[in-house]
């Protein structure tokens, strides 16, 4: 077992695992994932075929009530924290591209609690679209994105965990290619008209406003620097 996990929540796309699997082997990644379907999913017999044939230690699985991404990255990821030293999200619309990526974010995380992200080809900088953390962060706070949110704006969440922390790196060379419609890199399927509806993105903006300014952030920042004295 590989002291990195990569938590994938997917839905609606088999097809992304053999292109995510492929970027492991082009880029000579270590790091364990895990696929998080939705038992509701109606390409759930897609999955069942990948589950099936592919036989990979570092290769795991959830199957679950649907959650969306949020709820299923929380539930995948507080089950797992104390098994894994580092973890990671990407989307199953994420495409690493960089030798030993994996490596990279395992060095930057090495000296205790963070968040590093690489380079997206979409935000950049800006926002870690694509993030791994150690898994401290997780146990600490009990989930590994604010619980409020559905979709979107988990990432401007680590970005305040990190910056108030003080402990977060930006891999500018280390590419986690986001291929998404908003740069013409994917269609604009079911998924994406659902998680980038206006609905969505008011529903999630007023939660992560909410979050950041009602106390929420404020209180697990506490607790972040509280767990980086401890470590030091």
């Amino acid at each position: 077992m590989d002291d990195l996990l990569v938590i994938i929540p997917t839905r609606g796309r088999p097809d992304s695992v053999t292109a995510i699997l492929d970027c492991w082997r082009r880029t000579g990644a270590t790091a364990d994932v895990l696929f998080a379907v939705d038992d509701d999913d109606p390409m759930l017999a897609g999955y069942r075929e990948h589950m099936e044939q592919i036989n990979d230690p570092r290769i795991h699985w959830h199957t679950g009530p649907r959650l969306r991404l949020c709820g299923t990255l929380n539930e995948v990821a507080v089950d797992v924290a104390s098994r894994y030293r580092f973890l990671a999200f990407m989307g199953d619309d994420h495409r690493p591209r960089t030798q030993g990526w994996d490596e990279r974010f395992r060095i930057c995380l090495s000296g205790g609690p963070g968040v590093v992200y690489g380079n997206d080809l979409l935000m950049g900088e800006r926002m870690p679209t694509a993030v791994a953390l150690t898994s401290d962060i997780v146990q600490t706070l009990g989930y590994m994105a604010p619980p409020s949110l559905v979709h979107l704006c988990l990432d401007l969440c680590w970005l305040d965990w990190g910056r108030g922390m003080e402990r977060i790196t930006y891999l500018g060379d280390v590419v986690v290619e986001h291929m998404h419609p908003a740069n013409g890199k994917a269609a604009m399927d079911a998924g994406y008209q659902e998680c980038n509806s206006s609905e969505q993105a008011t529903a999630d903006a007023t939660a992560y406003y909410a979050y950041r300014d009602d106390g929420g952030l404020e209180a697990d920042l506490a607790k972040l620097r509280a767990l980086v004295e401890e470590v030091a």
